[in-house]
């Protein structure tokens, strides 16, 4: 019997099964600023349930080969409206239109923010750092998620 393989070159029984469900992807470019930050590392779900606001990895509308990280803001004719959190950066439905589900490939579940680097490793500097490292990425609507940005904004 042959292995059927999804994209990713998993079997797709397995991850039926629930195996291969939880993952990690790494944030590259500033779009999610300030929610994101390249270097960041996310724990996603493949295959999860998506609701508005929620931080989504998808591949690129006009590079399938390009995975990005959205955020889901609506449900429209065709698929979803991504934006980044970032104002000043349009990779997103506003330049490429709304991106079909079967381009979303996970819901990310938790923000790992990256250590700080070598020469401000301080106590203070790591203190501050394990204080912010794992956040949840909650829908920026639920209350949550605006404590998440007051936070943020000091």
């Amino acid at each position: 019997m042959q292995e059927q393989l999804d994209e990713r070159g998993q079997e797709l029984e397995r991850e039926h099964r629930g195996l291969l469900r939880i993952g990690l992807a790494e944030v590259y470019n500033p779009s999610m600023v300030p929610t994101l930050n390249p270097g960041d590392q996310l724990l996603v779900q493949y295959g999860g349930v998506v609701r508005p606001g929620d931080v989504v990895v998808l591949r690129h509308p006009f590079r399938q080969d390009l995975l990005i990280v959205k955020r889901a803001v609506e449900r429209r004719e065709g698929g979803w409206w991504v934006l980044g959190d970032n104002p000043l950066v349009e990779n997103d439905s506003r330049e490429f239109g709304a991106v079909p589900d079967e381009f979303v490939v996970a819901r990310a579940l938790l923000r790992l923010r990256r250590p700080p680097a070598r020469g401000q490793r301080s106590a203070p500097a790591v203190l501050s750092w394990l204080a912010s490292a794992v956040r949840p990425l909650r829908s920026a609507a639920s209350p949550a998620g605006a404590l998440s940005r007051r936070l943020r904004a000091r």
